[in-house]
């Protein structure tokens, strides 16, 4: 089966190594020249032809996914997309393709385990997820180096939170809810970014999705005067300095707390972020590629993948070296 992926970045080409390894017959397009043992093709993804690809993998900037998804909603294929640009694909009434997408470690994993507490409970009382993907170590600057593209770090810091308080949705400043938290024995800060999209309809009484990061750092952003050009370089990731990704999704429901707790440090050269987020993709693209997960055409969301796809992606990442606690309070 042959597999178009798009965009060759820390995850595109930790995805497109994996489906090249379990056989697939896979093209990566990127403007930028990529090492890589799939076919690769120098182009932009919106100007060739993926007409013959049976599951399409889009994973460029959010700046221009959501041009990608616009020019394929329409094409009758099977689609991942991972860009997470702001314009997302549930805008689309209708489209004659399936889409399947924001299948990450966050959004993503988190939606799938919020998921299982809401078959399980129906209503949510209390949902948080804290997730951030961090140096090992803090320093003496900004203590962060982007594990993606720098422009949607950015992005994430700059766009208004859509939270869901006393049971409706609400807008909140970014960055608002800055505290302190414990994340593995590590003091780390956390505040609310917009990252629930699709989850704001799971019925729930309160839940919020913060970005973690060293302390200081986010202080540092408020009170900075540097263009957006400057931070991309400052926050240019060092694939030589150790680094870690973590994620707590805890949910409240039923009179009990369920709390999954999710670690990497990165291996065999792949950053944790690429791990982490690019092993939920690959699961999702072998899953599909080996039966249909959908019956028809439409904008599918992570959380509505059936009870067995979610649990063989905590099984392969597991399998994979992730660390995955799951313990109920």
């Amino acid at each position: 089966m042959r597999v178009h992926c798009l965009g060759g970045g820390l995850v595109g080409s930790f995805v497109t190594r994996k489906l090249v390894d379990a056989g697939f017959e896979v093209h990566l397009f990127d403007v930028v020249k990529r090492d890589t043992t799939a076919h690769f093709h120098q182009i932009s993804a919106l100007n060739a032809d993926h007409s013959s690809a049976d599951l399409i993998i889009n994973m460029v900037p959010g700046s221009i996914g959501h041009l990608i998804i616009d020019s394929l909603k329409d094409s009758n294929q099977r689609i991942i997309d991972l860009s997470f640009s702001e314009e997302t694909p549930d805008r689309h009434i209708n489209p004659k393709s399936q889409i399947l997408w924001d299948v990450g470690i966050a959004p993503g994993l988190s939606n799938m385990l919020i998921a299982l507490a809401q078959r399980q409970f129906g209503h949510l009382d209390n949902v948080s997820i804290k997730v951030g993907g961090n140096p090992a170590e803090p320093d003496d600057e900004w203590s962060y180096m982007a594990p993606f593209s720098p422009h949607d770090v950015i992005a994430e810091y700059t766009r208004p939170a859509r939270i869901v308080a006393e049971g409706s949705q609400t807008i909140v400043p970014a960055m608002s809810d800055l505290h302190t938290i414990h994340a593995n024995g590590r003091v780390m800060e956390a505040f609310l970014t917009d990252g629930l999209r699709s989850l704001m309809a799971v019925p729930s009484t309160s839940m919020g999705e913060y970005t973690v990061r060293w302390p200081g750092h986010i202080g540092r952003y408020q009170n900075s005067t540097m263009t957006p050009d400057e931070l991309v370089e400052a926050w240019k990731f060092d694939p030589t300095r150790p680094e870690f990704t973590w994620m707590e999704v805890r949910v409240e429901a039923g009179g009990t707390t369920q709390v999954w707790v999710i670690e990497d440090g990165g291996k065999d050269g792949d950053s944790s972020m690429a791990r982490t987020t690019g092993l939920v993709t690959y699961c999702c693209a072998i899953a599909w590629l080996n039966e249909d997960l959908f019956s028809e055409d439409g904008v599918y969301a992570p959380e509505t993948l059936p009870t067995k796809i979610i649990e063989f992606i905590i099984e392969t990442m597991k399998n994979e070296g992730v660390s995955i606690d799951h313990r109920i309070e």
